[in-house]
């Protein structure tokens, strides 16, 4: 597991910096999936340190914890890497999660990943789905395989997903869609501004009063 950490000057007694996690599920080094995952990752914490907001990034590979993947499934024990993996990812403030696409779906490495995590430890989290594969026909995965995988998991998925066929690197793209480094930048800046407003969302404030008697609001019911 890799681990980038932007450092951005704050006051004394500021809030902690930002968590940042990134999943990538690429197979080979180098790999497009990973090229994707630090886009979205350099893109993000740019706009929330332009908000000033202290950022860290860390970064999950899962191609170095695919034995660990396997052997907790068949066993029910994660290794302590994987063990940290899944801490980093639950323990985040926001997600950007990037898989390639075999055969029109995420890969089997990705989804054993999360088959990992208690459906319930995602709950709210701000996610930026994201997938690469060698042809823009299998784009639809975003939307008929990662959403309804996060939207079980109760994460809350910014509306712009992306996805980088081969054609999608060094060129235009498609011309009669966005480039892929605006659908970067605009799905970024969605990220952002989920993880910006949830952290500056005022804490709840203990009050005896916030929970009304059952008598009370049958009372309330009651015509006078």
């Amino acid at each position: 597991m890799n681990t980038a950490v932007r450092h951005v000057p704050g006051q004394p007694g500021a809030p902690r910096p930002v968590r940042l996690a990134v999943v990538s599920a690429g197979l080979s080094v180098p790999s497009s999936t990973r090229l994707l995952a630090d886009r979205l990752a350099a893109a993000t914490r740019g706009r929330l340190a332009a908000a000033g907001h202290e950022v860290e990034v860390r970064v999950v590979e899962l191609r170095d914890l695919a034995g660990d993947i396997a052997n907790n499934l068949v066993t029910g024990f994660p290794s302590a890497a994987l063990e940290e993996a899944v801490e980093t990812v639950t323990g985040a403030d926001g997600l950007i999660a990037v898989t390639p696409v075999f055969s029109a779906s995420y890969s089997g490495l990705f989804k054993s990943f999360f088959d990992l995590i208690d459906n319930t430890a995602l709950t709210g989290k701000p996610v930026l789905a994201a997938a690469t594969g060698g042809t823009a026909r299998h784009s639809l995965a975003l939307e008929h395989a990662l959403r309804p995988l996060f939207a079980y998991l109760r994460a809350i998925v910014v509306p712009t997903a992306v996805y980088a066929a081969s054609e999608d690197w060094g060129g235009t793209g498609d011309a009669l869609t966005d480039t892929l480094p605006t659908r970067i930048e605009r799905a970024a800046g969605e990220l952002a501004e989920l993880i910006g407003g949830r952290r500056g969302a005022p804490a709840p404030e203990a009050d005896a009063e916030a929970v009304v008697p059952f008598e009370r609001q049958l009372a309330a019911l009651r015509p006078e």
